[in-house]
């Protein structure tokens, strides 16, 4: 990937050299880690970042939670990383033994910070050990990319996705709310695990990611189509889709709401939330000769109207009680 052409978007990278475990602070100006979202913010009190430094593991660089590892000499690790550096302190190589650095897990609890999402907009404030579970389902966290071809591992924001999936991955970008998709394979039945080239519209000034899959379900082979919707669960219930697939004179039609790439497209699929195709009906919309698949789904995407029921619930600070 062509970092000059997606600055916005963060590689993950976790793997480590268990043989010599660096001292991680030296990657700070490296854009290819998701790590250096969690910063330290420049709003917060002097004293209170020498704290926040004390809290950050030597090896992962992530804030440390209990329990809090120290070896003998008071050097300090996470629980996670103790188990990666083979029982050897990662700053001055002494034995690890089973010591808590207790204080450092109550000066912990004294201490709220910004989210480490705050440059992306996050406003909130919360107590230390709250921090890392908002972070987990923070609605300014970055988004994954949903191509599903591969183990991509970039992720971002919606535009830099869009223009990382167009660049990258070249996918098919279509606008408009209707599509009409031609889906074709030789040899059929050989087919296990199949995934189609991931097509993107943009529509309603938002983007969705159209799927098309072959696997096994329950023993028996199978095709999906599913919809997801490029942004956070609730936007995604805004909207909702048709899917059709038929031939020779049948018809399976699929109805519903598409699902936030929040959600891996594997989660998607294994839910089975989408228009299913048996193996042996969708060779029989092609043609019924075994010998290719030939299918056309055709759909829509459609913005549902807003809930009336729900402003009859918001009360008038008109009124008196």
């Amino acid at each position: 990937m062509d970092n000059d052409s997606i600055e916005s978007c963060i590689s993950i990278s976790d793997e480590l050299n268990e043989e010599e475990i660096p001292r991680q602070n030296s990657y700070q100006n490296s854009s290819s880690k998701i790590h250096n979202v969690n910063v330290v913010p420049s709003t917060i009190h002097p004293t209170a970042t020498s704290v926040y430094e004390l809290l950050e593991c030597p090896v992962c660089t992530n804030s440390m939670h209990p329990p809090i590892h120290q070896c003998h000499n008071g050097h300090t690790l996470c629980s996670t990383c103790k188990t990666r550096v083979h029982n050897r302190c990662p700053t001055c190589r002494q034995e690890l033994g089973d010591i808590r650095c207790l204080a450092l897990e109550k000066v912990a609890e004294s201490l709220e910070l910004p989210c480490k999402y705050c440059s992306l907009g996050c406003p909130g404030i919360f107590p230390y050990y709250s921090k890392l579970k908002h972070e987990t389902i923070c609605n300014f966290r970055p988004y994954s990319c949903p191509y599903a071809g591969s183990e991509c591992s970039v992720v971002g924001d919606i535009t830099c996705l869009v223009g990382h999936l167009r660049d990258h991955h070249k996918v098919d970008m279509h606008s408009g709310s209707t599509f009409n998709h031609r889906y074709v394979k030789s040899n059929p039945r050989e087919v296990e695990n199949a995934t189609w080239m991931l097509t993107v519209f943009n529509c309603f000034g938002q983007y969705f990611c159209l799927h098309f899959e072959a696997f096994q379900l329950h023993m028996a082979p199978v095709y999906m189509a599913f919809l997801r919707f490029m942004g956070d669960e609730n936007d995604a219930r805004n909207y909702s889709y048709s899917l059709e697939v038929g031939g020779n004179g049948r018809k399976l039609v699929w109805e519903g709401t598409p699902r936030s790439i929040r959600e891996c497209h594997r989660k998607v699929r294994d839910s089975h939330d989408g228009l299913i195709i048996q193996r042996n009906m969708a060779l029989f919309f092609s043609g019924g000769d075994w010998k290719e698949l030939k299918l056309r789904v055709t759909g829509r995407i459609w913005k549902e109207p807003p809930n009336p029921d729900a402003a009859k619930c918001i009360p008038n600070p008109n009124l008196s009680a």
